[in-house]
């Protein structure tokens, strides 16, 4: 299941990314040797910089030397903002992963709702991604499905249960071509452009929508974007339609965060959550050169 790209690193190899961020993040005030980073993932100082650097495009001291920037400005500014407004004064709000790509949110019609699926084939397969396995499925509209799977046979039954009617076609290469044009574009590809096709309430489609405008650059709170989505003190309700988004990272529900700027719960967990953010903030220790081209982004959405 891996793709044909030296842009990801293995699905095996991403606990042992998303276990160093959590060391890192824990463990940053003690400013720990590399080697003490690379036995937190049982791998030697050689191989562990070599991973990190592949998946990140920064090496494992870069990061370090990030957060520990991160929280010393946040520290500075604690009497002023809170922790979310400091985490955006150092750059978390920096360069947002999907400026890489030109993304279109297409809702499903009612007929198309009222018919689950009937007269539609959805192809759907499962790639490497540098957030773990993800199973990616799409109609002729554009992606339908993005998650990030740890059981694929349960994940296929859920995807065929959600389309009772449709016609699944299984293609592991499929899937893997539209993993490299989302996760490639990003790492300085061409960012072709990506359309969505999604189903949900019309609350939800809102919600999503809004998830585009104001988390698309970097974290945000769910208070923002219930504004955004003309819904204001809506939080709970807007917390569920973010929970429910079924397309990962491209519609950014991983950038929302508790208004004290803590994580929060993930419908994918938490860990990879940690890893999502961390992979932003790469973004902005990375240099022209290696960050690849800027691309903007269009967001709009027919129902």
């Amino acid at each position: 299941m891996k793709a044909n790209s030296d842009s990801f690193v293995d699905s095996r190899d991403f606990r042992r990314i998303a276990g160093a961020i959590r060391f890192i993040d824990a463990h940053f005030r003690e400013q720990p040797r590399l080697a003490a980073i690379a036995a937190s993932t049982g791998l030697s100082e050689f191989h562990f910089n070599r991973l990190f650097r592949r998946w990140a495009g920064v090496t494992p001291r870069q990061y370090l030397a990030f957060v520990t920037a991160r929280a010393a400005r946040r520290a500075l500014l604690a009497e002023h903002s809170s922790v979310l407004e400091a985490a955006y004064a150092v750059g978390l709000s920096g360069p947002g992963r999907l400026h890489d790509l030109l993304v279109t949110l297409d809702a499903v019609t009612p007929g198309e709702l009222k018919a689950r699926g009937a007269g539609l084939e959805i192809r759907y397969g499962f790639s490497d991604t540098p957030f773990g396995t993800a199973m990616i499925a799409s109609t002729a509209r554009g992606v339908c499905h993005l998650g990030f799977e740890e059981r694929p046979r349960a994940a296929a039954a859920e995807l065929a249960a959600r389309w009772e009617h449709a016609r699944l076609t299984r293609s592991d290469e499929d899937a893997q071509r539209t993993a490299l044009g989302i996760f490639g574009a990003v790492r300085g590809g061409e960012g072709a452009p990506i359309r969505l096709a999604v189903r949900g309430t019309n609350f939800q489609l809102k919600v999503w929508q809004a998830l585009l405008e104001v988390a698309s650059d970097g974290p945000t709170t769910y208070s923002a974007v219930a504004a955004a989505a003309g819904v204001p003190g809506a939080e709970r309700a807007v917390g569920n339609a973010v929970g429910a988004n079924p397309i990962a990272w491209l519609i950014p529900c991983h950038n929302v965060l508790r208004a004290d700027g803590s994580l929060g719960s993930y419908r994918w967990g938490e860990e990879r959550k940690r890893a999502m953010l961390a992979w932003a903030r790469c973004d902005i220790i990375l240099t022209p050169s290696e960050a690849g081209r800027s691309l903007p982004v269009h967001r709009s959405l027919s129902v």
